[in-house]
């Protein structure tokens, strides 16, 4: 059984002493890994704010959560993962996703292509960083990247960098599976970059993670499975009896639908709704907004690395 981990996810602050504090705080309150978005306005870039989180800590890992793979050519993105992981002494886990946000796309006058043809890129980049990133000169010429005689200097750290690969559908899970140490289970996305509501139901994330469970064959033992939890809160948390008050009412509306994207209720059923999910499904992984980081800090206290 996979040990618990928990991260952090931000994205932006008023100034720099309150980044340096977000992240300092993140790593006293015991969170594995400090993640960051990768969108256009209204957030610190990500490359920069994970080179300082890892400037201002010392044991909490960076993971950008994910890199769009359209906005970087792959031997780009492997030379930036590689100067992270080195400057950082081998704390990045590198996540890369295939791009979903239409407004990203359309600002850096990109077409947005359907599903199939930015998940085809993602493989194929994939696999050439991961070459570049175990320091092989890469020559490659395919669908959509060529190199000629490509090469990386420094090298990360890490022999064999983390990767964080998100997925919902049945292909993105089953290459995931197939590729990622910590595969993060999405619902869908529309045509419009819009997610599918009804693929965040506990049902709908349970056949997801089957679905990871039977692709990864033997690797299973070795992958942790991630959700991104967009609310949380507890009951009789440290924010005081109003917040208890809307955690509790919100705790009662969640249990009526059932989805892991959001996390509310006393620290003991917290703990017993996050045992269950890892004993039936092996959800392990799990991560939480900046909002909530110091109201979550509880359970990391309590289950993280168990």
């Amino acid at each position: 059984m996979r040990p618990f981990r928990f991260s952090v996810l931000a994205s932006s602050a008023v100034d720099g002493a309150t980044w340096v504090t977000l992240a300092q705080r993140a790593e006293e309150f015991g969170y594995d890994a400090f993640m960051m978005s990768d969108h256009l306005g209204r957030q610190i870039a990500p490359i920069a704010g994970l080179a300082t989180v890892a400037a201002v800590t010392r044991r909490i890992r960076i993971a950008p959560f994910v890199f769009a793979n359209d906005f970087r050519h792959p031997l780009i993105l492997a030379g930036e993962a590689a100067s992270l992981d080195l400057l950082s002494g081998g704390r990045l886990t590198l996540g890369m996703g295939a791009g979903w946000r239409v407004t990203d796309y359309r600002q850096l006058g990109l077409r947005y292509d359907e599903p199939r043809v930015r998940v085809d890129r993602l493989v194929e980049s994939v696999g050439i960083v991961k070459r570049l990133l175990a320091g092989e000169i890469v020559s490659h010429v395919g669908p959509h990247y060529t190199l000629d005689r490509a090469r990386l200097a420094p090298l990360p750290v890490q022999v064999a960098v983390p990767f964080i690969i998100g997925g919902g559908g049945p292909r993105m899970l089953r290459f995931a599976a197939r590729e990622a140490d910590v595969v993060g289970l999405l619902p869908q996305f529309d045509p419009r970059g819009r997610p599918i509501i009804a693929q965040a139901t506990d049902r709908a994330t349970r056949d997801k993670a089957a679905a990871v469970r039977e692709a990864a064959g033997n690797r299973w033992g070795q992958i942790d499975l991630n959700v991104l939890v967009f609310f949380a809160g507890l009951v009789g948390g440290r924010a005081g009896p109003l917040v208890s008050a809307r955690n509790a009412a919100l705790a009662g509306a969640v249990s009526l639908v059932g989805t892991p994207y959001v996390l509310h209720g006393t620290p003991g059923r917290v703990r017993d709704i996050l045992l269950r999910r890892r004993d039936a499904w092996g959800l392990n992984s799990y991560t939480f907004s900046a909002g909530s980081m110091e109201a979550m800090a509880p359970i990391v206290e309590s289950l993280a690395g168990r």
